[in-house]
C-alpha cells in the first residue's frame, strides 16, 4: 500500500520518498529540458538504475556460492542464463558513475547493449539518445547527466529495495507533475498498488491460465496477479506457470509496461495499439482471442465516436452500445467478450458506472446493457472503494467483477468499502487490514453489517439495475449521493438523446413537407 513513512512500507523505498527523490532529478535539468520531457530522461536512467541493482543482487548470490567475484564474472561471460538478464560490464550503473567524459555516449550506448543482450527490451529502453542534439547544440550537455546520474544513485532498486512497480510509480509521477506543462490531463494514471493488490487476490489465477489486460499501463495488473500466483504457490515447482498478455494504447507507457514484465521475469506478450478501435490478441479467424482472467482499469468515462460500437467487426457489443458519453461499458463488453466460456474478470469503473441510468424513465443505454449483464447472471460482485485513492480523482471508484461460472448462482455480492482506508498525503489508502477484509468477505461471500450485502438477482431487478453498493449497505444513515463525474455524464448523455431525438422529428417533419 502507499505509505508515507519507511518503516511502515517494509523497508522498502516509500512514495514520499520516490517523489522527493525524482522531483530532486527533475529539477537537475529543469532547464536543459521542457518539463514534458523530462521523462524521456529520467525513466530509461530509473530503468537502467534497477536493471543494474536487480544483476547485482544476483550477482551477489553467486559471490556467495563461487566466492570470488572474479569467477563469477568469469562463468556469466560464458553463460548469461545463470542470471535472469545479463548486463554487460559497461552497462552497469557502477560503470557509468564513474565517467567524466562523453557520459553521453556512454549512456546511449549502455541502453543499447543491454536490447542486444536482452532482445525483449527492444524498443522499450533503447529509444532515447542521451547525446542528441537539436540546432547544432546537445540537447542535455554530460555535466547535467552526471549530475542527474548522481542524483539518481542515491538509492538501490533492487527486488528488496523497491515496489515491484517502481517505474510504474516513477512514471506515474512525472506525468501527474509535469501534465500541465504540455498542456494534456494525465489521464494514464497509475493505478494504486493497494487496489491492484486486491484485485490480485479476487482474480487469484490458478495454475496454467491466462492473464489479459486490454489497457495494460505500466503493467501494474499483471505483475500483481504474478505476485499473487508466486506467493502463492512459491513452494510448488511443479505448478504451469501463468501466461499474460496486455495491450497499450501510449507508446511511453507501454514501454514502461514491457519494462515491468521483463524485470519480474514473467511469461509476457506487450504489445501497442488501441485496444478498443484495433485489438491485437485475435484467432486465425479474426475473432477475438479468449482468455481465463482479465483485468484492467480503464480511462473512466471514455469517449469513443459510435462508430467505433456501431462498425465493431468484433461482435464485442452485443448487450447494446454505450452512449458517447461514456465507453464504461464498451470496456466491460470487450473485456466479457475476450473471456473464455469459464472465465472471470475484474475492472475499476467509476461508481456511476454501476448506476447512472437507473430509476429514470425511459431507455438508458448504460441501464440496459447493465440490465442484460444481470439478467443473464453475470455479475458476481461489485466492490465500492474510500474517496482519494487515485491520483487524478478525488472520487471514489469501483470493482466489478464478472465471472462466467459463478460459484453462487442467482446472487451478487455488493461490498461497501468506503471507510476501509486510512488517511494519506496526497492521497488516501487501502489498508492490508482492509484489503484482507474484503478478500475474505468475496472469498467466503458473507454478509457483514455496515460493509456487505448478497442480494439475490430478482432485487437488483426491483432496484432498476442499480448496483451502487452504497445502496444496499448503509453506512452512518448515509444517503446515496450523486458524484459530480457521474452528473456531468448523465448531463452529456441526455443532451445526445436529445439531438437524437431532434433529428428524427426533423426526418419525420421533412417527410411531412414541413420545414423548421
Amino acid at each position: 500500500m502507499v505509505q508515507t513513512k519507511l518503516n511502515k512500507n517494509n523497508g522498502k523505498l516509500d512514495i514520499s520518498t520516490l517523489e522527493g527523490w525524482l522531483w530532486d532529478a527533475a529539477c537537475k535539468i529543469r532547464g536543459p529540458i521542457d518539463a514534458p520531457k523530462y521523462k524521456d530522461y529520467i525513466l530509461p536512467l530509473i530503468f537502467l538504475k534497477r536493471l543494474s541493482d536487480v544483476f547485482e543482487e544476483e550477482a551477489e548470490k553467486l559471490v556467495d556460492q563461487y566466492r570470488e567475484r572474479k569467477i563469477v564474472e568469469e562463468l556469466l561471460a560464458e553463460d548469461h542464463g545463470l542470471v535472469r538478464f545479463y548486463i554487460p560490464p559497461d552497462a552497469r550503473w557502477n560503470s557509468i558513475a564513474k565517467v567524466t567524459t562523453g557520459l553521453g555516449e556512454q549512456l546511449t550506448d549502455a541502453v543499447r547493449a543491454i536490447s542486444r543482450e536482452n532482445p525483449k527490451l527492444q524498443g522499450a529502453i533503447d529509444t532515447v539518445d542521451f547525446n542528441a542534439t537539436a540546432a547544432g547544440q546537445r540537447i542535455i550537455n554530460d555535466e547535467t547527466l552526471k549530475t542527474l546520474v548522481n542524483v539518481l544513485g542515491k538509492h538501490k532498486l533492487g527486488l528488496k529495495d523497491v515496489e515491484p512497480d517502481i517505474i510504474g510509480r516513477a512514471y506515474e509521477y512525472l506525468l501527474r507533475k509535469f501534465a500541465e506543462g504540455s498542456g494534456q490531463s494525465a489521464g494514464e494514471y497509475y493505478t494504486p498498488r493497494e487496489v491492484t493488490i486486491l484485485m490480485a487476490c479476487i482474480l487469484d489465477p490458478e495454475p496454467g491460465e491466462t492473464v489479459y489486460d486490454p489497457c495494460c499501463g505500466s503493467g501494474g495488473l499483471l505483475i500483481k496477479c504474478a505476485l499473487r500466483f508466486r506467493d502463492k504457490y512459491l513452494k510448488d515447482t511443479s505448478v504451469s506457470p501463468l501466461h499474460y498478455f496486455g495491450q497499450e494504447i501510449l507508446p511511453p507507457t507501454f514501454a514502461m509496461a514491457k519494462m515491468n514484465v521483463f524485470i519480474h521475469d514473467m511469461e509476457a506478450k506487450i504489445v501497442l495499439g488501441d485496444t478498443m478501435t484495433r485489438p491485437h490478441f485475435l484467432e486465425s479467424d479474426g475473432s477475438l482471442q479468449k482468455f481465463d482472467v482479465v483485468t484492467a482499469n480503464p480511462m473512466w468515462n471514455q469517449d469513443f465516436d459510435q462508430k467505433v460500437y456501431e462498425t465493431d467487426p468484433y461482435n464485442r457489443m452485443i448487450f447494446g452500445y454505450p452512449p458517447s458519453s461514456s465507453a464504461d461499458w464498451g470496456w466491460i463488453q470487450h473485456m466479457n467478450a475476450s473471456l473464455k466460456e469459464n472465465g472471470r474478470l475484474a475492472v475499476v469503473l467509476d461508481t456511476g458506472a454501476v448506476s447512472r441510468g437507473s430509476g429514470n424513465t425511459g431507455k438508458n443505454r448504460e441501464r440496459d446493457i447493465r440490465k442484460e449483464f444481470v439478467e443473464r447472471d453475470l455479475v458476481e460482485a461489485v466492490i465500492l472503494l474510500p474517496d482519494n485513492l487515485f491520483y487524478n480523482t478525488t472520487a471514489p471508484g469501483i470493482i466489478l467483477v464478472v465471472n462466467r461460472k459463478k460459484a453462487h448462482p442467482g446472487e451478487i455480492l455488493l461490498v461497501n468499502g468506503s471507510k476501509l482506508f486510512e488517511k494519506g498525503r496526497p492521497k488516501n489508502y487501502l489498508t492490508e487490514e482492509s484489503i484482507r477484509t474484503i478478500t475474505e468477505i468475496y472469498q467466503d461471500w458473507k454478509a457483514e453489517e455496515g460493509i456487505s450485502a448478497v442480494i439475490a438477482k430478482e432485487e437488483a431487478v426491483r432496484n432498476d439495475y442499480n448496483l451502487s453498493p452504497s445502496r444496499y449497505v448503509a453506512q452512518n444513515g448515509g444517503e446515496e449521493v450523486l458524484p459530480l463525474e457521474d452528473a456531468v455524464v448523465l448531463l452529456q448523455e441526455a443532451e445526445e438523446e436529445r439531438k437524437e431525438a431532434d433529428e428524427k422529428l426533423r426526418n419525420v417533419l421533412a417527410e411531412l413537407g414541413i420545414e423548421i
